[in-house]
């Protein structure tokens, strides 16, 4: 019986030299109980830079598809597919090579409308999508492959965007990073200064990147272009990085 009343009393004396230890004027506080300190202030310097490179899209990507509609899956199906074919067909004729064509949606719904005399739904037919990405490398061809893909679907051929972005991107953020990070160490130097101090070294850095889309100039836009092809210009695009940097600061 003396045993079981041991663990409170023991836990109880615990809590009362804890509570008396962050109590007391100049004892050290729950947070920094075995040298640790849960304080969330940050010291030193925290800054943040950007880099931004203007470069020229080389890859184009294309999201189209095909969409048909009947009276039974079956028949949507058959009409979907033969046409998804030729669209096939003319993304490869014009050097779309297989891998560059993903496949990104497939679906079959039924298609309804509020019939009055029922007062309810009622199926009129079946809709059969098929959406695919192609990447175009061959970006000046982006016009004439549109073209291509318009003939070959026919009535049926959706097309829903075309982005444009850079092939091996790496170098431009190599360019972009010694960017930030000038402008950081700018701002922390004239920082340090104001402060009264000096600039120490970094002692922490974090980035972020961002790849916008691209802008269009009214002068690219202007260039002539042969009157049956679809006039589409990649334009330029900025690949943008951020960095946070936290610094010591001296006296």
């Amino acid at each position: 019986m003396k045993k079981n009343w041991l663990l409170p009393i023991s836990l109880a004396l615990v809590l009362a030299i804890v509570g008396l230890a962050g109590c007391s004027p100049g004892n050290t506080t729950l947070g920094e109980i075995g040298n640790l300190n849960i304080s969330s202030q940050q010291e030193g310097l925290w800054v943040s830079g950007r880099g931004v490179v203007t470069v020229t899209p080389d890859i184009a990507t294309l999201r189209l598809g095909i969409e048909a509609q009947a009276a039974t899956v079956a028949i949507a199906q058959s009409q979907a597919t033969e046409a998804m074919d030729e669209v096939m067909a003319a993304l490869t004729d014009n050097g779309v090579v297989k891998k560059d064509i993903q496949t990104q949606y497939y679906s079959i719904r039924q298609v309804t409308k509020w019939d009055r005399d029922k007062e309810k739904e009622v199926v009129v037919g079946y809709r059969v999508t098929n959406k695919v990405n192609a990447k175009i490398r061959e970006i000046d061809k982006a016009g004439t492959i549109i073209d291509a893909v318009a003939t070959a679907g026919g009535d049926l051929t959706r097309i829903d965007s075309i982005n444009f972005s850079v092939d091996d991107p790496s170098a431009y953020y190599e360019d972009a990073r010694e960017e930030a990070m000038a402008d950081a160490k700018t701002k922390a130097e004239q920082l340090a200064e104001l402060a009264g101090g000096r600039l120490g070294k970094a002692t922490y850095i974090s980035e972020s990147s961002q790849v916008p889309p691209p802008i269009y100039r009214q002068d690219v836009y202007e260039e002539a272009l042969p009157a049956a092809t679809t006039p589409i210009s990649p334009g330029e695009m900025e690949i943008s990085l951020t960095v946070q940097v936290a610094y010591t600061l001296l006296y």
